[in-house]
């Protein structure tokens, strides 16, 4: 879908249409109108025209997105073989049967924080296989999770460790450096 073209009377001054707006809006009965902030102002630039690198451990702008039982890059075909056949002992255990998504997310992102920060390697999380024909929510949307930035710099890897246990997912963390 192609974006619509600025209408011909567009203000070029953002800052004053903003004004403008800000002034006409009234506070709902009872509350406060907040005190107006100063806009931000962006960073000036370098003057050698250097960009800024990003932190190497926590950054997941350069990652691909993660896969369930799909082999990650960079890892060697004996570990990806030993993590999906179930053969890598987990170090810890979630189990986020009866959670709700709000929860489950909060506790997954806690767990493998805290996984991560203890050295570990392997752990395990039980999503549950969902009573629905796709799975439960929690099931659905785990790769979803997996894949949002502070989880993808922690995990390298996940399978399910055994075929025919689909509720269940085995996950590789990256190494500390």
């Amino acid at each position: 879908m192609k974006p619509l073209p600025p209408p011909k009377s567009a203000p070029t001054d953002d800052q004053a249409v903003w004004r403008r707006f800000a002034a006409s809006v009234r506070p709902l009965d009872g509350a406060a109108r907040p005190p107006p902030q100063a806009p931000q102002q962006a960073a000036p630039p370098s003057p050698r025209g250097e960009t800024a690198r990003a932190p190497r451990h926590g950054s997941s702008a350069h990652l691909a997105p993660l896969a369930i039982g799909v082999p990650p890059a960079g890892l060697d075909r004996a570990s990806w073989r030993r993590l999906s056949g179930g053969r890598s002992r987990p170090a810890r255990r979630l189990d986020l049967h009866g959670l709700t998504a709000e929860r489950a997310l909060a506790a997954l992102e806690d767990f493998l924080a805290a996984a991560s920060s203890e050295g570990s390697r392997t752990v395990e999380v039980i999503t549950g296989r969902g009573s629905g024909a796709e799975g439960g929510v929690i099931r659905r949307e785990f790769a979803h999770w997996l894949n949002r930035p502070a989880l993808r710099a922690l995990v390298l890897g996940a399978a399910h460790p055994h075929p025919a246990n689909p509720g269940a997912v085995i996950l590789l963390l990256r190494r500390r450096r």
